[in-house]
């Protein structure tokens, strides 16, 4: 049976009030693993789809496993990078990206537990990625605008040599309760299948019961999404949850309108 990751872009706005603690009620409590922070970096598509496979994992195997969110940043930047070189810079190359992201590299690349591939170098302390992504960049321009017109057949072992040093090289094997893994070996033993979840998002400017791609910035990898109508968006996700499954969901904080 196929999952449900629920992809959504949401104005959100606060404000501030004074008034009793409001009590709320458990009306749906599923298993869910801690919340681990991101630091300064723009990977909350990564932290929030790593915690929904988190509770896939312990639904399906009852087991509690701690994901390594940054084994996926790892893998997804050489493929930003690719995007934002072949489109020339015509491309957004930013720290975001989506829940299918999280996805594609669990197909291509496997998981790995935060102990094989915590993401922290040189003994840093706290993800951030700020230095990271302004040296990729303008590594990435640099080739991008080559006086020469000719891209450099260094380019991308200069992007993984970045990436080794602030985040660390990819584990090729690793150790975990005794036993010996491979990315893909260990994606095996959790039973992730990557191909078992769908995207969902309701849009009125596409047709609905259809697939398409959303264009939006963060959107680099043109993941397709199937999109319903809003009432029928909300009783999937009601639906889900009443079921035992957990959501995914994709919010955008940053439409100005």
């Amino acid at each position: 049976m196929n999952k449900l990751i629920i992809s959504s872009v949401i104005v959100l706005s606060s404000f501030i009030g004074f008034s009793q603690e409001y009590q709320f009620t458990s009306i749906v409590d599923l298993d869910c693993s801690t919340v681990k922070s991101q630091g300064n970096t723009g990977t909350c598509w990564s932290f929030s789809t790593s915690s929904f496979l988190e509770s896939e994992i312990k639904r399906i195997t009852n087991m509690n496993v701690d994901l390594s969110e940054m084994y996926t940043v790892r893998n997804t930047y050489p493929k930003k990078a690719w995007n934002y070189v072949m489109r020339q810079g015509k491309a957004q190359f930013s720290q975001g990206g989506l829940a299918h992201d999280v996805l594609n590299s669990v197909e291509s690349y496997g998981l790995v537990p935060e102990v094989a591939f915590t993401g922290l170098a040189n003994n840093d302390q706290k993800h951030n990625h700020s230095e990271m992504v302004a040296v990729l960049k303008a590594m990435l321009n640099a080739y991008i605008d080559n006086p020469a017109r000719k891209l450099s057949p260094r380019w991308k072992t200069s992007i993984e040599a970045i990436l080794d040093i602030y985040l660390g090289k990819n584990p090729k094997t690793f150790a975990y309760n005794g036993k010996d893994y491979t990315p893909k070996s260990f994606q095996k033993m959790v039973k992730i299948k990557a191909n078992d979840y769908v995207t969902l998002t309701s849009f009125k400017h596409q047709p609905f019961y259809n697939n398409f791609v959303l264009s939006i910035p963060d959107n680099f990898s043109n993941g397709s999404m199937y999109n319903v109508p809003l009432d029928e968006f909300e009783q999937i996700m009601v639906n889900a949850l009443k079921n035992g499954y957990s959501i995914e969901l994709d919010i955008d904080v940053s439409e100005k309108t």
